[in-house]
């Protein structure tokens, strides 16, 4: 059987997938540009690896010489859970808090499921189609895609918003041998709104649609490699690893965020922080188990002690102690 993107799309959302896109394979001409301005500025900071493989995320066929589409396709985690106050019962101040995308299991496992099935089912309907997919771990500018694919639009805090369910969304891609109809773009919706430059505690998002990785909370807390400048005391509200507040602010979320029915994104044990004590004793056994399959396994015990201790040991507290 021919496939097509009705056919596509089925499949797609009986997979688990919410979104999906269409884009040509074409060469990302723009975005390339845009890429290779914030990287001569050093907004990349310790993430080294976006300054390889340029090539690659500029033509997609560097990739997949056969490339002819990308079908681009998003995965909602929003859940209606909000951070808890709960206290640290050493300490008696609030839990160090956890990004909401990292309060269940690690989203490459769910995806990556989801992808394989995905694919098995396209190539099984036409034993033509082709593919390589990706979840962010490539050489692959994802939110360009998606862009590209009419998935949304990318917003001021630079995360893709889909005018539907707002930007609480994971992005995959599939490169293909395949032609299809090609989506509409949809147009940038953030109008005049500066709710996630303004909201932001350390000035991370330095003008419309650019962040400077190197004040931003959740490079600081998850990729950041070093320590955490002393400068950012008293700066974080207590986000000991990655931050939801750009996303938190955005109008788009606040009025279109639907809750998502997949249990693997829930918190585990209903918890959405951790409590800065507890990770100031913790040993790598216990963090080993308790973050198994969870995106906090990337910081790695040592990142994780150390945003709890910078959190702990700067202003942050002293600020929630005077405004308590």
């Amino acid at each position: 059987m021919k496939l097509n993107n009705e056919i596509v799309k089925e499949l797609a959302l009986k997979s688990g997938f919410d979104l999906v896109g269409f884009a040509k394979a074409d060469t990302l001409d723009e975005e390339s540009i845009h890429l290779q301005e914030w990287l001569a500025k050093g907004y990349q900071s310790g993430m080294t690896y976006m300054e390889r493989n340029t090539d690659k995320r500029y033509n997609i066929r560097e990739i997949f010489p056969e490339a002819k589409s990308v079908i681009s396709l998003a995965l909602n985690y929003y859940t209606p859970v909000q951070h808890s106050d709960n206290e640290d019962e050493r300490t008696g101040h609030p839990s160090g808090k956890i990004s909401r995308y990292a309060w269940g299991r690690d989203y490459h496992l769910v995806i990556w499921e989801k992808l394989k099935r995905l694919e098995k089912q396209l190539k099984e309907t036409d034993d033509q189609f082709n593919s390589i997919s990706y979840v962010d771990t490539g050489p692959v500018m994802d939110k360009a895609w998606a862009v590209r694919a009419g998935i949304g639009w990318q917003g001021k805090h630079t995360n893709v918003i889909n005018p539907g369910i707002g930007s609480w969304f994971f992005i995959a891609n599939i490169i293909t041998n395949y032609e299809f109809n090609y989506s509409e773009l949809i147009t940038d919706h953030c109008g005049s709104c500066t709710a996630c430059i303004d909201a932001c505690p350390t000035n991370a998002i330095v003008d419309e649609y650019i962040v400077d990785s190197r004040k931003c909370i959740s490079y600081l807390t998850i990729e950041n490699k070093g320590e955490i400048p002393a400068s950012f005391e008293g700066k974080f509200d207590n986000w000991v690893f990655g931050c939801d507040i750009c996303q938190e602010v955005c109008p788009w979320n606040i009025k279109f965020s639907e809750s998502c029915e997949k249990a693997e994104f829930y918190p585990f044990d209903g918890k959405t922080g951790i409590k800065l004590s507890e990770v100031e004793e913790m040993k790598s056994g216990e963090f080993n188990r308790r973050f198994k399959d969870s995106p906090v396994k990337r910081t790695k015990l040592s990142g994780l002690k150390r945003n709890a201790l910078f959190i702990l040991h700067s202003g942050d507290l002293k600020n929630h102690d005077s405004n308590s």
